[in-house]
Parts: C-alpha cells; sequence; structure tokens
C-alpha cells in the first residue's frame, strides 16, 4: 500500500469521525486490524464496508477505528467488536460481504455471527 493510499484512508475517516457524534459509554466499537498483513489480505474493503454500511444507514451509536496487528496474521483481515456489557468478539477472514453480515446480524441484530468468529 502505498503512503498516498494510506493518506487517503486516513482523511476518509477523519471526515466519517467529524461527521459523527464521538463514542460514548454505550457506544458499540469495531476495530479493523490494518497491521501490514490484515492490509496486504484486504483490510482496507473490509473497513470500507463497514463505513459504507454505517453511512449508507444512518446507524448511530457505532465507531469504526483501525488497530495496527491484532497478532492474528493466519486470519487476517481480522475485526474486533466490542459492545458494552458484552465479551469482545473478534472475527478473522473477514471479506467485504462478511462484513456487511456481522453490521446486520451482530450490531443491528445483537447475534454474534458464529461461523466467522476466531477462538483463542
Amino acid at each position: 500500500m502505498t503512503i498516498a493510499e494510506l493518506n487517503a484512508i486516513r482523511d476518509k475517516m477523519k471526515k466519517v469521525s467529524a461527521d459523527r457524534q464521538p463514542a460514548t459509554p454505550d457506544s458499540i466499537k469495531i476495530v479493523v486490524g490494518m497491521g501490514e498483513c490484515g492490509v496486504e489480505a484486504g483490510a482496507r474493503k473490509v473497513l470500507d464496508a463497514f463505513l459504507g454500511e454505517i453511512e449508507d444507514n444512518g446507524i448511530e451509536k457505532v465507531v469504526v477505528c483501525q488497530s495496527g496487528c491484532m497478532g492474528k496474521c493466519e486470519a487476517e483481515p481480522t475485526v474486533e467488536v466490542y459492545v458494552p456489557g458484552e465479551e469482545k468478539v473478534t472475527y478473522g477472514y473477514m471479506t467485504e460481504e462478511k462484513a456487511k453480515k456481522v453490521m446486520k446480524e451482530h450490531i443491528l441484530g445483537k447475534k454474534t455471527v458464529a461461523e466467522y468468529v476466531l477462538k483463542d
């Protein structure tokens, strides 16, 4: 990935963050692993899919952010979902389609997508 591509992602995230309300204690947090192996495996498309779903559907109280390596290189792209009052869920081998399903079923439907969950 080039510096220009990384800067474009940063700029897009800044705009999305500026357009949305800040995180609150009851916000759901989605963290997309954007380490080198994650980006190489397609994490940028996964990140964009989550952001697109939020924007297209006017979803509130969901914060999407990036992290570096999550230590699960063999399962990239990886995503962690933090729902207040619940255990963290880590999804692996994510794609744009899987991100949309996680958004629909887990974030909106409040049901973990078991077939995508990585076991510790």
